[in-house]
């Protein structure tokens, strides 16, 4: 349960997050969440950082108020916050909801036994309990994130293809690897965390833990420097890499290179790479999500009469039945003839209009003069005028 428990359970409020009472039925929470989702997500909102910043926060609301066993834990952990334990009214000094604790006096976190594995989550925040600080966190400080551009074609957006990028950057060191250790020399345990990769730091009634200064949270410090990189572990130079581009991807979508960005301090993971696509637009296809869109000119006895025509497609030209009797503007849908996607594939929407002769030959002329006269009525009678 402790793998559950985190300490943003104390600080954010799930049920603002998605816009409902804490009473909410657990039909309303998943409504509420569809809802938001939809609103806020990264296909729909395109280099947008705010709604894809949003929709990763309604996604983690619901990952715990949406789950029953979590949310009964959740439940508990903002009641004893709020109640400061059932005891002075507050809840937590230093940064926690609430006030302090009655009379200023510790908890143990034997007195949270009523609350199960929540001890353990507890424990770590005051540096004792039955698992204390003997087991080491994951707080390695990362390198930062970058991000990139590439552009395709639309064609090659359908058929998937894969495109260079080069970054020019920080860089693992070519001369230690990214250790940031000298040449025939290794890493050692940091002195001053013992490996651990945190401190501990006295915060009022807490003791609270951080990665370490010297090894910024890897647990092993340099002794003898790479003489390239100063003992970072990184050095500026250009990286080239290959990036496989899905078929189907959309405009706007991001591809992500897990560890290919800046890299961390000497022996710490590196960010990640965030290729952004753009594709270029098609001279007759367009697209609408999954499906694509095309417009077809037809000839007037073609609409009027019937017709078999070809239709354009990503994958070669197919025949098309257009009925007798369709009038301009019709959109007829070819199924699996749009764009890839995870599931199957699109459709191709194909708009047909009907297309006037600029100009006429003397023989056309004279066939159109005696469809109009063979006319009964005007088109425009329901509308009250003759003419």
């Amino acid at each position: 349960m402790n793998g559950d428990v985190k300490r943003e359970w104390f600080e954010k409020d799930y049920y603002q997050v998605l816009g409902v009472a804490k009473n909410a039925t657990h039909a309303e929470i998943k409504k509420a969440y569809r809802k938001l989702a939809q609103k806020y997500h990264p296909d729909a909102n395109p280099g947008n950082q705010s709604a894809e910043e949003r929709f990763k926060e309604v996604s983690a609301a619901y990952d715990v108020v949406g789950d029953e066993e979590k949310r009964k834990r959740y439940d508990q952990v903002r009641d004893m916050a709020t109640s400061g334990f059932g005891g002075a009214g507050g809840g937590f000094p230093g940064g926690f909801p609430g006030g302090g604790f009655p009379g200023g006096a510790r908890v143990r976190v034997e007195d949270l036994g009523d609350l199960g594995d929540l001890s353990d989550l507890f424990g770590g925040l005051f540096g004792g309990g039955r698992r204390g600080r003997s087991r080491t966190r994951s707080r390695v400080a990362h390198g930062a994130d970058l991000e990139t551009d590439v552009t395709v074609t639309f064609d090659d957006a359908m058929r998937g293809t894969t495109v260079p990028v080069r970054i020019q950057g920080p860089a693992p060191c070519g001369t230690c690897g990214g250790s940031g250790a000298a040449p025939g020399s290794t890493p050692v345990t940091c002195p001053q965390c013992g490996g651990t990769g945190e401190i501990a730091v006295n915060q009022g009634f807490f003791q609270m833990e951080q990665p370490c200064p010297r090894c910024h949270g890897t647990g092993r410090a340099v002794e003898q420097a790479c003489p390239t990189c100063g003992g970072t572990g990184s050095e500026r130079r250009t990286r080239s890499f290959q990036v496989k581009v899905p078929a189907g991807v959309k405009d706007g979508a991001r591809i992500k290179l897990a560890g290919r960005g800046e890299p961390g301090p000497a022996g710490a993971a590196g960010g990640d790479l965030y290729v952004r696509v753009h594709v270029r637009p098609h001279r007759f296809f367009g697209r609408k999500g999954s499906d694509l869109t095309v417009e077809v000119p037809i000839t007037y006895p073609e609409a009027a009469l019937g017709a078999n025509i070809n239709v354009p497609t990503p994958d070669g030209p197919v025949t098309m039945k257009v009925p007798a009797g369709t009038p301009s503007g019709k959109t007829f849908r070819l199924k699996g003839k749009g764009a890839p996607r995870r599931n199957g594939t699109g459709d191709l929407l194909v708009t047909v209009n009907v297309d006037v002769p600029g100009k006429l030959s003397k023989a056309q002329r004279e066939l159109l003069r005696q469809l109009r006269e063979a006319e009964k009525e005007s088109p425009r009678r329901r509308l009250g005028v003759e003419a």
